[in-house]
């Protein structure tokens, strides 16, 4: 790991103390995918519950020197298969979160979706970036760049009270949150800057909990200090937020890659709202963040975990 992932370092540092956390892994049908699962264990952040076709997995862990024979194998015929195997899994509490692997997210998150047989809660789902930027102080939340193409108002109370959550629950003691836009003014004709006008009216009525909003605010004057001075911006978030609302999907992901692909950040993935969180990796992450995926979602495990023990009379 580079000295420049110090954030991720602290994740997977933390998560030392915790046992791993049973997780379903779907599909884990080329060597990426296997391999992440493999590695993730051996660093004690998770316990692979390999989903798929058996003889494929086995050729393929062969094929590239992985030994699997420690870990628990239910053998399906196919991709579609293994994501409702997976989620059945999670459903009899054999295990406590959901990895993605080669198959199609679309996949996956259908099996999660389904009304009868799959993992909803009251929370719509979403999807957080965890992006470890260099130079940049602290880890940086990005919601939604990959599930929710077009999220209404109503949608971005959850998106933005999962985000709270997660934030929490990776050791945070305060939440700053801002709902970007174009402008850090309210204009009519803008829309996300109505909905950001309204997200923090509702937060300060109580109906998001648990972290500062501000917004509507340019990404500059959220992240840079200076940004917020020179444009007389006087606010807890302003220049110190630690979780980046964006407007849709396609902002999202283009200020996330941004990041990535131009500042040299790496992205860990997580989809929370749904009854265990989903650790989603792409072909193209480094270990690092394949192994922060997989450290944020023990930490959110571990938080649901310990919860329900308080909840317990």
């Amino acid at each position: 790991m580079e000295q420049k992932h110090e954030k991720y370092r602290r994740l997977i540092a933390r998560c030392q103390s915790l046992p791993p956390t049973p997780t379903a892994v779907a599909h884990p049908c080329d060597e990426s995918s296997l391999k992440g699962a493999v590695d993730a264990a051996k660093e004690g952040l998770i316990a692979p519950i390999l989903v798929g076709p058996r003889a494929r997995i086995e050729a393929l862990a062969k094929q590239y020197g992985l030994d699997i024979a420690k870990y628990p194998l239910v053998d399906t015929a196919h991709s579609e298969e293994s994501a409702a195997a997976a989620v059945a899994l999670v459903r009899e509490g054999k295990a406590e979160a959901l990895m993605k692997g080669s198959l199609h997210t679309d996949e996956l998150m259908a099996a999660v979706v389904r009304r009868d047989t799959g993992l909803r809660t009251a929370r719509r789902i979403s999807h957080c970036f965890v992006l470890d930027v260099p130079n940049h102080p602290d880890a940086l939340i990005i919601t939604d760049a990959a599930v929710n193409i077009a999220p209404t108002l109503k949608d971005k109370v959850h998106i933005v009270q999962n985000a709270i959550d997660l934030v929490h629950d990776l050791g945070a003691a305060e939440v700053r949150v801002a709902i970007l836009s174009a402008m850090e003014s309210v204009n009519p004709d803008v829309p996300s800057t109505i909905e950001a006008a309204a997200l923090c009216k509702m937060a300060d009525r109580g109906q998001i909990t648990g972290g500062i909003l501000d917004g509507p605010l340019a990404l500059d004057n959220a992240i840079s200090a200076e940004a917020a001075k020179i444009k007389g911006i006087v606010s807890p978030v302003a220049g110190r937020a630690n979780v980046l609302v964006v407007p849709d999907l396609e902002a999202g992901n283009m200020l996330a890659k941004s990041l990535t692909f131009l500042a040299g950040a790496d992205a860990a993935g997580i989809v929370l709202g749904a009854r265990v969180p989903i650790i989603l990796t792409s072909r193209a992450d480094s270990l690092t963040a394949r192994l922060a995926s997989c450290a944020v979602a023990a930490l959110v495990a571990n938080a649901r975990r310990t919860a329900a023990a308080k909840a317990v009379p």
